[in-house]
């Protein structure tokens, strides 16, 4: 079990603390309220009943003098108007006394001091003041003035005196108010300043705790991630402090222990890397040396290997025209079997410099108009299009990046092979179109002729796979290959469309310009617009025709197959018999046209009579 789960944690010491102090605070407020009221009650005494008391004490004074002047004056003059005093100073004696009563109830020297006082004037009023009137009104003045006696006086000192100790008692209670008040006074200033060192004291037990409990663990938590952060992965980092500090540092030390680990899996993966990448080097290394040989190897296959073949198939040719007829029938059956042997061997060793040339190679990419190829398609396939009586169409084409002579030797291959692949008594018709999907273009060559079957549509682009016999229709079956490679050079992809009920249509992809594909958004966005020519059917809007003006000589096979002579030109195998991709005249070196016989012309049909009679068994293979 961690450590942390023992002692208080962070929030449960803060809140002890605060409670503590929350407690001396209440506490400290209860006392100051119920000192505030005390001495509000004092000073309240003080203003409302001592403070009256003392001016109704000089009243109660100067009512007695008043019935003392009166019975003076009464028993000098003996007129009944000069007891006006007496009579007024005994009603006010008696309101003054019952004020003073209800005042005093709370001070018990005041009120025994006011009985005193009340008692002594009834004495005095019924031994001295009544007695005078009556004798005055009865016997005279002089009877009156008798009775005036200094122990009549002496008896009113008292009531004077007994007058003064109310006064007295009454300025004692007041004094003890405002003693009262006072000490109050100082207990509320006491207990504030109580209740400030607490929350003093608090506070810097607060800062102290915090100090100790918040940022020293903390400070040296950052310290040790700091160290970590510097490189040190293997730093231990420990934990002090509250519980939640100590759960913190282990967590982080956790996430330590991972990123460790992960870096250690790291620097191993890295150092595997740059072993693979060593390994690779040194595979580039041999692959590029391994170039170096195939490039030799092609050197010495244009050249060295084909010069061979030439005299081979020259001097059977030589033969087969000079002893023609002398021999008998099986020897000249021989002869022809050398002539289309060595032919045959000088087309693949062509075909496949071709195919591995693909790519390897390059001139670079530019911007190919395919309107512009078509032309060029067109030129290069017309002396097969003438035989076969074909019409060839194509639609508007897109511009895109690429490189032209692969391009050209692209849809020359289709279109060659789409001739070459007629129905028999159906004249043939080739179609080029494309058409914007998402970032790609999808171009179409479609074309009337045998089909082909669902099951081979993947067979067709392999390398040397023929589905007829040489005899039925010639070729290397290279041809799709060619194509199938010089599209995923370009980016893209190429299959057959196998839903078409009649003819064949194979399509394949090239990346648009990005311009192009900005173009069709806008378009889109705005809305429905006229079609583009990318789409157009064939025909007169916006389709390129181009149809036989006569007859062709016989000869050409369809074959359109590039094939590099020995300086490396791209040169057409079997459908032009001379003619390279541009349209320049083949080197000195070309190997003998496909489509010779032994000993004929380069017009005459190949072996086994013009291509698309044979039996077709509803397929079709590659060009080759």
């Amino acid at each position: 079990m961690n450590t942390y789960h023992r002692g208080w944690t962070l929030r449960r010491r803060v809140l002890a603390l605060l409670a503590v102090v929350g407690v001396l605070l209440v506490g400290l407020a209860v006392a100051e309220a119920v000192v505030a009221a005390k001495n509000r009650a004092y000073t309240d005494a003080v203003l409302t009943r001592t403070g009256p008391l003392r001016v109704q004490g000089q009243e109660l004074l100067n009512a007695l003098l008043d019935q003392e002047t009166g019975i003076r004056g009464y028993a000098v003059s003996g007129n009944r108007a000069d007891l006006a005093p007496y009579e007024q100073g005994v009603r006010q004696e008696r309101d003054v006394a019952a004020t003073i009563a209800d005042l005093s109830r709370d001070y018990p020297a005041v009120a025994g001091a006011l009985r005193t006082a009340q008692q002594q004037a009834a004495d005095w009023r019924r031994t001295v003041a009544e007695p005078v009137i009556a004798t005055t009104g009865s016997s005279g003045t002089a009877a009156g003035q008798a009775l005036i006696t200094a122990q009549a006086r002496q008896e009113f000192d008292q009531i004077r005196a007994s007058v003064g100790d109310l006064q007295t008692a009454i300025l004692a209670e007041r004094e003890k108010g405002a003693r009262d008040i006072e000490r109050t006074g100082n207990m509320l200033v006491m207990l504030l300043i109580v209740a400030a060192v607490v929350v003093v004291l608090a506070g810097t037990l607060m800062l102290l705790s915090l100090e100790r409990m918040v940022i020293r663990p903390l400070t040296g938590l950052a310290q040790q991630v700091r160290e970590v952060a510097a490189g040190d992965y293997q730093h231990h980092i420990a934990g002090t402090g509250p519980p939640e500090f100590r759960r913190l540092a282990d967590d982080v030390d956790v996430m330590r222990q991972k990123i460790a680990k992960d870096l250690a899996e790291v620097r191993a993966a890295r150092e595997n890397i740059e072993w693979v990448n060593s390994q690779l080097q040194k595979q580039a290394e041999e692959l590029t040396r391994s170039n170096r040989d195939l490039e030799q190897f092609a050197y010495v296959a244009s050249h060295d290997l084909q010069e061979p073949l030439r005299k081979v198939a020259s001097f059977c040719q030589l033969l087969q025209r000079r002893y023609a007829g002398q021999l008998d029938e099986r020897a000249d059956q021989y002869i022809a079997f050398a002539v289309d042997g060595a032919q045959r061997m000088q087309r693949l060793i062509n075909d496949l410099l071709a195919f591995s040339r693909i790519g390897r190679l390059t001139t670079g990419f530019v911007d190919v108009d395919l309107n512009r190829t078509m032309g060029d398609v067109a030129s290069q396939t017309e002396p097969g299009r003438q035989y076969a009586d074909a019409e060839l169409t194509w639609g508007e084409l897109p511009v895109i990046r690429g490189e032209e002579p692969l391009l050209t030797n692209l849809l020359v291959n289709l279109v060659s092979n789409s001739v070459k692949f007629r129905r028999p008594d159906v004249t043939p018709k080739v179609r080029v179109s494309a058409r914007l999907v998402d970032a790609e273009w999808e171009i179409t060559c479609e074309d009337n002729g045998i089909g082909i079957e669902p099951e081979f549509a993947d067979k067709i682009f392999v390398i040397f796979q023929r589905l007829h016999a040489k005899d039925a229709y010639p070729g290397t079956g290279i041809g799709l290959a060619i194509v199938k490679k010089i599209v995923e050079y370009h980016g893209g992809r190429v299959w057959v469309d196998t839903d078409r009920a009649e003819g064949t249509a194979i399509r394949f992809t090239l990346p648009a310009r990005p311009e192009d594909v900005e173009a069709a958004k806008a378009a889109a966005e705005a809305g429905p617009a006229a079609a583009t020519g990318a789409d157009a059917p064939a025909g007169p809007d916006g389709d390129a025709t181009v149809t036989p003006e006569g007859d062709a000589p016989a000869g050409s096979d369809g074959d359109a197959t590039a094939a590099p002579d020995g300086d490396g030109a791209a040169t057409t195998s079997d459908d032009d018999a001379s003619r390279p991709a541009g349209g320049t005249p083949a080197p000195a070196d070309r190997p003998i046209p496909v489509g010779r016989q032994p000993g004929g012309t380069q017009d005459e049909d190949p072996p086994g009579g013009p291509p698309g009679h044979g039996t077709t068994g509803g397929t079709k293979e590659g060009v080759g």
